[in-house]
């Protein structure tokens, strides 16, 4: 990912299962206390993954793990996306800070939180001359070549069987005319052999994963993307394993959406690899960025081998480029122009307004007690317009456990303790229409109200 298409890259700052009533007591407490469901559950096609899902492919978005404990963000996350790519979390300074030593907590919180909704996973990334700890650069040839095998063996092998496709090399060529490699540790030290090499350890380490070449400023046909192109056809020729080419496509007004775009996609595509969209976002607002938007999903789309789309972020304001409002959703979440537009080529159902109508409230109560348990109840209400689906977490305390749920289908994050419910039967409501679910907790010695976080619609 690049800052902007003339710029170097700067570093980014980054089950419980629905059980049975307990007892005829609480089937009898629900029957007078639920309200009646008012419909069927929303479609799949009303949101960014299930459109792609009928199309064969994923819409996804760069997560950071520090930002999953944010209510609407892990909300709009759990309901418009089935892909995730960890935006900071898998890099070499993040997991491998010294030597031979690995950390993997902030990865595997973003793994296990995509695992628990099925979503697809982008590894990101291997080897990149970006956000590399200061060790790297200071080894010999020998045992740079030796660290990077090393690296890629233990990340790939950690994350064996959970991810889709992994970025192994990222932003090796230069930009400018001259198509030629960027200098970075791994090309000064090990030659124009060490991307190949890295292909072929990444192979060995994970032999189901896609693996991926990714960069950026390649999304038209020009000296770099040629370059690009070149290698891979040679990898292929020599069957050297290489799966996918991810096109970040980071654009704005100085780097706009290249006339050739999908010519370029297909090209790549004709060599027998996939190609993947991998960090999009388009800085700008209203109906321009919209139509820019709508060419790219479009350009995908038509592009049989074009796998699916990742938008390098949610909100506007944790977006790397906030100063350019360059995503689908503003800094409340709501639905921008662009979001509509992606709906509709993605062959959606889009709610027709500016996105930002469709609204709802919740509200708790505790509606019953016993000695170790107490039920609650949550009131989702529609704004001013109707909605087709909502969706609202609910935290309780660490000694707490929620025992059985009803009126709604539960999903669990990695704890056991956010809960985050959306419809079962009970999505569509019209405008100022209320619908509830229901929970009983397990105290364990605390009685506090759980953590109602805010409603989500769709």
């Amino acid at each position: 990912m690049v800052i902007n298409s003339r710029q170097e890259h700067r570093d980014r700052n980054p089950r419980l299962r629905a059980r049975r009533a307990f007892s005829l007591g609480v089937v009898g407490f629900l029957t007078a206390a639920s309200v009646l469901a008012l419909s069927g559950p929303a479609s799949a096609a009303s949101t960014l993954g299930g459109a792609a899902a009928a199309k064969g492919r994923y819409f996804g978005a760069a997560v950071a793990a520090n930002h999953l404990g944010e209510s609407p963000y892990a909300a709009t996350l759990d309901t418009e996306f089935n892909a995730v790519t960890p935006e900071n979390e898998m890099k070499w300074d993040a997991v491998e800070r010294s030597r031979n030593s690995f950390t993997f907590g902030s990865a595997d919180q973003i793994v296990g939180h995509a695992q628990g909704k099925g979503m697809k996973i982008r590894g990101h990334t291997l080897v990149w001359h970006s956000q590399l700890p200061s060790w790297v650069g200071g080894l010999s040839a020998t045992e740079l070549r030796s660290a990077m095998n090393n690296h890629i063996t233990k990340v790939m092998q950690h994350y064996q069987g959970k991810i889709y496709a992994w970025d192994v090399v990222n932003e090796a060529y230069q930009d400018g005319n001259s198509g030629a490699r960027r200098s970075s540790p791994f090309q000064d030290k090990l030659g124009d052999g060490f991307i190949e090499e890295a292909f072929r350890t990444a192979r060995a380490a994970d032999p189901n994963a896609k693996l991926c070449y990714n960069d950026y400023n390649t999304d038209g046909q020009n000296a770099k993307s040629n370059a690009v192109y070149n290698m891979v056809k040679d990898f292929k020729a020599r069957g050297v394993p290489i799966d996918c080419v991810g096109f970040q496509s980071h654009f704005n007004a100085q780097s706009p959406v290249p006339g050739d775009y999908q010519q370029n996609l297909q090209r790549f595509a004709a060599l027998g690899v996939d190609v993947q969209i991998t960090e999009l976002d388009i800085e700008g607002s209203g109906t321009a960025q919209a139509d820019n938007y709508r060419r790219v999903t479009q350009a995908c789309l038509a592009v049989s081998r074009c796998t699916g789309i990742t938008v390098w972020g949610i909100p506007d304001k944790y977006s790397w480029r906030a100063s350019g409002t360059p995503l689908l959703f503003d800094d409340n979440y709501g639905k921008k122009p662009a979001y509509n537009a992606v709906l509709a080529a993605l062959g959606g159902s889009s709610d027709g307004g500016g996105g930002g109508d469709r609204t709802c409230t919740v509200s708790y109560a505790e509606t019953q007690r016993w000695g170790d348990r107490f039920n609650g109840q949550v009131t989702v209400r529609a704004g001013s317009s109707a909605i087709s689906g909502w969706t609202v977490t609910v935290t309780v305390r660490s000694a707490q456990s929620v025992a059985t749920t009803w009126n709604g289908s539960p999903s669990w994050d990695s704890s056991g303790k956010v809960m985050t419910m959306r419809p079962n039967g009970n999505g569509n409501l019209g405008a100022g229409a209320t619908t509830s679910f229901g929970f009983t907790v397990m105290a364990n010695g605390d009685w506090s109200a759980p953590t109602i976080g805010s409603c989500t619609a769709s």
